[in-house]
């Protein structure tokens, strides 16, 4: 770890936690009314050390997690916390849930091991009915693997710095518990097209109760599957982000939910090869999204951090957000689907990383990746394909997300034209980008660029061209830094005049004119600050925005194709 002191940097909402954390519904579109959440206070022991106090879900090495150091290398972590269930709770099953936990899990309850579990961004799930007490004793020992570089890691590295950020280890995301009945809907699955949803789920037969501003209908559930046509469906859009609200009930049980009608597909325009949404091309106007917070690291102080930040560059111009290598709880894509941002969600990396053949060659034009550095360990492989398919089914149902992007500038590359295809085997409704930035191959959706240190000066390709990554200007603001003595971007500016007219001329110059040349979508890096990275039109603790509003909505006005 650096030998920098680093500033504490609260958000808003770091500020003004008050009672239990992230005490909200983690699942809105498969939502009961049964909830009860373990957030709070748990007993933690660190590598063997003595109890201290830690507030799940902030990982220890947070400062919101009142532990606030590094676990250091092979961290061994033990959480426990003792709860008693509300009278009346339970109905036939219980099931406790976990939104995510880095990397390996052992769960106990009451002294038996109940499950168990690795790979540190998806959630997963325990039917503890058969081993509850009145008072009951939850224990969860994890263990941190990055360094080994198996199983998924994304932007953590032990020697922080640069464009890599703190590791973060243990519980990151909501524990929460939940009770059902023993015959219950046990997962949905929406398929959507251009005026019709069907609704499928591991349920009893039932019924859907569909819910409009006008009126409710009802829609036979049978042999899991509810189908629902539309005359003229309200299309969801950034700028109208119509979510279908409906119920169902399927035997004893009874969930929440919602869909979207919008289509993705790629038509050809003008002799140009255009990315479109319902029909019409449309430009994804975006920043990269790394998704780090000052004081929680991975995880915000509340979920109306996640609300805070889209609608902050909702408000700028901006329709697009690249989730960057990182998968975040479903709360963010829910706030994307009912305030109207795109996703780009991208794979979460794993393998090795050379600066020398994944950064330093490419940037000099050296973008073909040779045979000798072709990566295919077994191990590897498996894990980054286990962690595609339970991103892709996690994430499925989001309208908001219209593109999936594989790996990004090498990093972990293997059989990118095998991956490609395996993922449209898993979802074929959305655009793929297969290697964001460089090293491509045959198989992919788009044509997908990083410029950083030169022009933007497009050639017209034979598929959509989307500039997955630009831009990266550096702005610090005092008092809003991590990292006073080290500035890391791709162009350095020391007041926010200069600064503001930079990007400006930058959309100006270089994006607005491409658009002619068939690009179809541009990525500025970045939405805030990250550590040492100050490349963000927020600041860290997202307390400025960095440009002017009314300049950048005439830019987006500029963009729309």
């Amino acid at each position: 770890m650096s030998k920098n002191k680093f500033n504490k940097l609260y958000t808003l909402e770091g500020k003004e936690i008050t009672g239990q954390p992230w005490d909200t519904y983690p699942r809105p579109q498969m939502k009961r009314k049964s909830f009860f959440s373990l957030n709070g206070e748990w007993d933690f022991y660190a590598n063997g050390g003595n109890r201290e106090t830690i507030i799940v879900p902030y990982p220890p090495e947070s400062i919101l997690s009142g532990i606030g150091r590094d676990m250091g290398k092979y961290p061994s972590l033990l959480y426990r916390k003792i709860f008693t269930l509300p009278k009346g709770f339970i109905k036939d099953r219980v099931l406790l849930h976990f939104g995510a936990i880095d990397q390996i899990a052992r769960v106990r309850l009451n002294g038996m091991i109940i499950g168990e579990h690795k790979g540190g961004y998806d959630s997963f799930s325990i039917d503890i009915t058969d081993n509850l007490l009145d008072k009951n004793l939850l224990e969860v020992e994890v263990t941190d693997e990055l360094e080994n570089k198996v199983l998924p890691y994304g932007k953590q590295r032990r020697k922080r710095g640069g464009m890599w950020y703190t590791p973060i280890s243990g519980i990151w995301q909501t524990v929460w518990l939940e009770s059902v009945p023993e015959n219950y809907i046990k997962n949905l699955r929406i398929e959507t097209g251009h005026n019709y949803a069907d609704i499928i789920a591991d349920a009893p037969d039932g019924v859907l109760i569909l819910k409009t501003p006008y009126a409710k209908t009802e829609n036979e559930f049978k042999d899991g599957r509810a189908h629902i046509t539309f005359k003229s469906p309200r299309m969801w859009s950034p700028e109208d982000p119509y979510l279908y609200r409906f119920v169902l009930k399927a035997g004893e049980d009874e969930v929440e939910s919602y869909f979207a009608i919008r289509t993705l597909e790629i038509e050809e325009v003008d002799g140009i090869e255009r990315l479109c949404l319902n029909g019409q091309p449309y430009f994804f106007h975006g920043l990269l999204d790394q998704g780090y917070y000052s004081d929680g690291i991975y995880t915000p102080a509340s979920p109306d951090n996640y609300t805070r930040d889209i609608q902050a560059v909702k408000a700028l111009g901006f329709n697009t957000l690249r989730k960057h290598i990182k998968i975040e709880p479903e709360y963010f894509y829910y706030e994307c689907d009912r305030l109207g941002m795109i996703v780009f969600q991208d794979m979460v990396n794993n393998g090795s990383y050379s600066f020398l053949r994944d950064t330093a060659m490419p940037t000099i034009g050296l973008k073909r990746l040779p045979n000798l550095f072709r990566r295919n360990k077994e191990r590897v492989k498996r894990a980054f394909i286990k962690g595609m398919k339970k991103t892709v089914k996690q994430l499925y149902n989001h309208p908001c997300i219209c593109y999936w992007t594989i790996f990004n500038e090498g990093w972990g590359q293997l059989e990118a034209d095998k991956m490609y295809k395996e993922l449209k085997r898993l979802d074929s409704s959305r655009f793929i980008d297969s290697t964001s930035g460089w090293f491509k191959r045959k198989e992919s959706d788009v044509e997908s660029l990083h410029i950083y240190f030169k022009p933007v000066k497009l050639k017209k390709a034979k598929r959509p061209i989307v500039l997955s990554e630009f831009g990266g200007y550096s702005y610090k603001i005092k008092d809003h830094v991590f990292n006073d003595e080290k500035t890391y971007g791709y162009k350095k500016f020391e007041n926010r005049e200069e600064y503001e007219n930079a990007v400006i001329n930058l959309y100006n110059d270089e994006i607005v004119p491409n658009i002619q040349k068939g690009l179809c979508g541009a990525i500025y890096t970045q939405v805030s600050d990250v550590e040492d990275e100050t490349n963000g039109v927020l600041t860290y603790d997202r307390h400025e925005i960095k440009l002017n509003k009314e300049k950048m909505l005439e830019i987006a006005e500029k963009l729309k194709i």
